[in-house]
């Protein structure tokens, strides 16, 4: 049982250096929803030193919102949107030595690649631009539309999320966070069922490190090898 723990990173909140000592990858924010060129600066160097796979974390251009609503977006106007965000970390990665490995879409635009073939299609065209992986939730159009373009596409869980009627419960509603506990039992079921290749833990989720400790030695008990996917 082989399973990738990634987590948000570089999006401003205090738990990053200890969540990169904890997770294989780190899906770094590029600045359009949170982040800066010297946030991704620091992160991509952390990653580089502790072999964490890097990945870019793009969203809708919505610092206000946290990239959490989602915006009518042309779909050229989007890949050049997601194109300009990739496109800046790999430069900055590079510089620290590390390599942009996969791309992950946050918040409202990676919920809008589950069933949006032209969101999903911006996407793919951008990762299909730097040849790299993807990481999407199961079945949807970003998994389906990546695959179909040869791209490795590796579908994820999620660990601090409650699930409902094969969802994530929305943040304002009760038992949209799960505490560390039920995370650790929710992502071993997560592997067990073998759906998923990858479990995220939000950076954002409150004492996220100690929580993705918690997920990983319970993975680890469960026999799984926690490993970057990417």
């Amino acid at each position: 049982m082989k399973i990738d723990l990634n987590a948000d990173v570089g999006e401003g909140f205090p738990d990053d250096e200890r969540l990169l000592a904890v997770v294989t990858s780190a899906n770094v924010a590029c600045g359009f929803h949170a982040g800066s060129i010297e946030s991704m600066r620091v992160t991509c160097a952390s990653a580089a030193a502790r072999a964490v796979a890097v990945g870019a974390h793009p969203s809708y251009h919505d610092r206000e919102g946290f990239g959490r609503r989602a915006l009518e977006v042309a779909a050229e106007a989007l890949r050049e949107d997601v194109s300009e965000q990739v496109e800046a970390l790999v430069g900055i990665a590079a510089e620290e030595g590390a390599a942009v490995v996969y791309l992950k879409p946050h918040g409202a635009l990676y919920t809008c690649a589950i069933d949006d073939d032209e969101v999903a299609g911006a996407v793919v065209g951008v990762a299909r631009d730097h040849a790299l992986a993807v990481l999407a939730w199961p079945h949807s159009k970003l998994l389906v539309q990546a695959r179909a373009c040869g791209l490795e596409a590796v579908a994820e869980g999620f660990a601090d999320r409650g699930y409902a009627a094969g969802r994530l419960v929305p943040r304002d509603a009760p038992r949209a966070l799960l505490d560390a506990d039920e995370a650790a039992a929710q992502a071993v079921k997560l592997a067990r069922a073998g759906e998923v290749g990858s479990i995220c833990v939000h950076g954002d989720t409150p004492a996220a490190a100690e929580l993705a400790a918690r997920v990983r030695a319970a993975l680890e008990e469960a026999g799984a090898s926690v490993r970057r996917f990417a």
